[in-house]
């Protein structure tokens, strides 16, 4: 449901808010007509009611001050993070913020922030929104119903995926002074009126005016020019390509609102690019680095065992998280020929062995992920029943048989005995789809073998890949592995310039448009877009509208289902694994809330700097 999840990074950039009136029930049909809500939730109600102090999941009175120094991995080149083309620094959506604002500790709910209100009819024709008279951009101007209409025209000329996003969102117009009133398409799509609000407001009065050399600013181009932002954060440092430093803007316009009490507490944050993982680890066992957000099993199993963290100044937390799990997976792209035979996908997965992998190389610490919508009610299990089948019957005939009969499962290797017949059953497929043996690779019969790249960024991954690649060249399929770095990999993602790729899907409990832009067919071939997978089927595309359309949430719940089975059996990805948990280090100098969130980590949002254990800190490492 979340445009967010785009550019989700390891330190969530959300901020929440109070407003107005009475909150709204989505999921049990109570909609009224032209109501001023101060927030929106497509599940149930939003937590806060209009009168709320703060959140719970914040110390409200946390100090301000201190730094937090991170690392990322690659580089960037560009600053602004709108048009396909270029590589956008880290930490730079800290600068630009949306009508209402998400909330880290609720499955669906936003909250007014830029807006003060959002108001719509019972038929969700259109939603108004009130701007905050008090909101301003960080050169004092006001943000005006004009930034409001330019940013809409232009998110959706220059980004595909916003493009693809607002596609039902026919007009923005003005309606009073500070009130804004979005026109769509559609009718009776209630999850219209919170894409409206999470729409990002850009100042129209920067981006058309001119840079430092007197030259026409445009949108449509990378640029490492600083852009004029709203939100907590500005950039105050900048070293292209290598650091991006942000400090905290003391007298930010939202500071004293209830939305941001208890947030956004650090002065500085800090992100340290290096070009691969070993060289920045070393920098935080040092102290170079204050916080690790780790991503790797082994590196978590074996990494952390040095003197810091058996002292106590590096700490470890394993913080749960209530969410739906990411699809993470090899993906392979169905625009190449070789993928378009779902018996070479599928064999594609009957070869990878989990099991042995989660064993050796992952310590047992992961999961297989069995759906696109795990961990949740959306996920498909046993056989389709009640609306969910009634959606699916729409479309038989359209879609794979085993829909209907067969409850979908990844292959098991509990045994020696399991892989060999998995692996032979592979073999199987990619005989069955006219690949035979010549010079001890499968070559179909124009001569053409099967040889597969498979695109990394980071050659971490590489561990993980060799043990598959053994295993596929055992039945005749070639694997070259290729790592790139980040911004070539970014480029050829962006032209869906690769064979099979690591990439992650992140999924709420609300899915709505967005699953357009996954799997749409007239995404499939719009450079740049979250199509990555090239999926151009009528089929789906009417199980993507079922989900957008979907009356109510048991309505959702059955279509999202329908969606996630015939995904799951067409083949298109090879699930890799997951957690429910973040895992993540720092050193012993922050303080956290004693009620976290539970669906995200929000560590630059809610934690602060502790004077006192810093000072204790510094005092131990005798600096």
């Amino acid at each position: 449901m979340s445009m967010r999840r785009f550019g989700w990074t390891p330190l969530p950039v959300g901020a929440l808010c109070g407003a107005l009136i009475a909150s709204l029930a989505f999921a049990q049909g109570t909609v009224a007509q032209d109501k001023r809500h101060h927030a929106l939730s497509l599940i149930g109600e939003p937590r806060k009611g209009p009168d709320f102090k703060h959140f719970d999941w914040v110390n409200p009175d946390a100090p301000k001050g201190g730094r937090v120094r991170q690392y990322a991995e690659g580089s960037f080149d560009s600053l602004n993070p709108w048009p396909v083309q270029g590589v956008a620094a880290g930490g730079i959506g800290l600068l630009t913020e949306s009508l209402f604002k998400s909330s880290p500790d609720e499955a669906s709910a936003e909250y007014a922030y830029i807006a003060e209100w959002a108001s719509y009819p019972s038929d969700y024709s259109s939603c108004a929104v009130s701007l905050r008279p008090e909101a301003r951009w960080h050169d004092g101007k006001p943000i005006t119903v004009d930034d409001v209409l330019f940013s809409l025209d232009a998110l959706k000329k220059v980004s595909p995926q916003h493009a693809s996003y607002f596609a039902d969102v026919d007009k923005a117009e003005k309606t009073g002074e500070r009130e804004v009133t979005f026109r769509f398409k559609v009718k009776n799509n209630r999850e219209l009126p919170h894409i409206v609000t999470q729409l990002p407001i850009l100042p129209k009065h920067w981006w058309e005016g001119k840079d430092a050399n007197g030259q026409a600013r445009d949108i449509s181009k990378s640029s490492m020019e600083v852009p004029l932002g709203s939100g907590p954060y500005k950039v105050k440092a900048l070293v292209p390509g290598r650091e991006i430093t942000l400090e905290r803007v003391k007298d930010h316009w939202a500071k004293d609102l209830p939305l941001l009490k208890g947030q956004y507490n650090f002065d500085e944050y800090q992100i340290i690019y290096f070009r691969e993982r070993i060289a920045a680890f070393e920098s935080f066992k040092s102290g170079a680095l204050d916080y690790w957000v780790e991503s790797s099993a082994k590196a978590w199993a074996v990494d952390f065992a040095f003197p810091a963290v058996d002292n106590g100044l590096v700490k470890k937390i394993t913080p749960a998280r209530k969410r739906v799990t990411p699809m993470q997976g090899f993906y392979m792209n169905l625009r190449r020929p070789l993928f378009q035979d779902v018996r070479v996908r599928r064999a594609m997965n009957l070869a990878f062995d989990f099991e042995w992998a989660n064993k050796n190389l992952f310590y047992g610490l992961y999961t297989r992920t069995g759906s696109y919508f795990a961990n949740s009610e959306l996920a498909a299990t046993g056989l389709p029943q009640g609306r969910e089948l009634e959606i699916l019957t729409e479309v038989k005939g359209k879609v794979p048989v085993e829909v209907f009969t067969t409850e979908w499962k990844n292959p098991v290797n509990n045994s020696p005995d399991d892989a060999r017949k998995n692996l032979s059953e592979a073999a199987k497929l990619l005989a069955a789809a006219g690949y035979t043996p010549k010079n001890g690779v499968l070559t179909n019969a124009a001569g053409k073998p099967l040889e597969i790249e498979v695109l990394l960024n980071s050659p971490a991954f590489e561990r993980v890949l060799q043990p598959y690649k053994s295993t596929l060249e055992k039945i005749g399929v070639k694997i070259n592995i290729r790592v790139v770095d980040s911004a070539q990999y970014e480029r050829r993602e962006r032209d869906f310039d690769f064979d099979m790729t690591v990439h992650v899907i992140a999924q709420s409990e609300s899915p709505g448009n967005e699953q357009r832009s996954y799997w749409g067919s007239a995404m499939a071939k719009k450079p740049g877009s979250p199509n990555i997978l090239g999926v151009a089927d009528p089929a789906i595309d009417a199980l993507v509208e079922k989900v957008v359309f979907a009356t109510d949430r048991a309505d959702l719940v059955a279509a999202t289902r329908a969606l996630d089975r015939v995904l799951l059996w067409n083949h298109f990805v090879v699930p890799n694994w997951s957690r429910n948990e973040d895992w993540i280090a720092m050193w012993d100098q922050y303080a956290g809330p004693k009620t976290p969130p539970e669906r995200q980590n929000a560590f630059l949002q809610t934690w602060w700097w502790d004077e006192a254990a810093a000072a204790k800190l510094k005092a131990a490492r005798g600096n």
